[in-house]
């Protein structure tokens, strides 16, 4: 009697857990959901910084998944905005904080909005 033979698929298929499933899916949700909750800072100032509250808290669910770089995409997206708009804020009175403050708010809609499009997409925001 003769083995069957392995697949390529069938490898792939014993590959994938379904509690690894399980966990990406719910890291792919919170991640969606930090995404709308930054887009949504720019209506209601604070629901930016629950966005990076729920990185920090969900941060360890998702080690080792392409997930990770969203993530910390979203953590750098919060801290390099709060950045430049205290920048800002200390150079109003000299004019140029407008300026600052309006590309922070262009960068910071393009990084929510490409983090999306990728998420949608099922990759990495970038590769090491």
């Amino acid at each position: 009697m003769t083995e069957p033979v392995n697949t390529a698929s069938d490898s792939i298929a014993t590959a994938t857990s379904p509690a690894l499933d399980d966990r990406v899916e719910s890291a792919r949700k919170t991640s969606l959901l930090v995404y709308i909750l930054q887009a949504s800072g720019f209506f209601f100032g604070i629901t930016f910084i629950a966005a990076v509250i729920v990185n920090y808290i969900k941060k360890d669910e998702v080690q080792g998944t392409w997930l990770e770089s969203h993530f910390r995409w979203q953590m750098r997206t919060f801290w390099f905005s709060a950045m430049w708009t205290v920048l800002a804020a200390i150079l109003f009175i000299v004019v140029i904080g407008y300026f600052i403050l309006l590309a922070n708010v262009v960068w910071t809609l393009y990084r929510v909005i490409k983090g999306l499009i990728r998420l949608n997409g099922q990759q990495e925001m970038y590769t090491n």
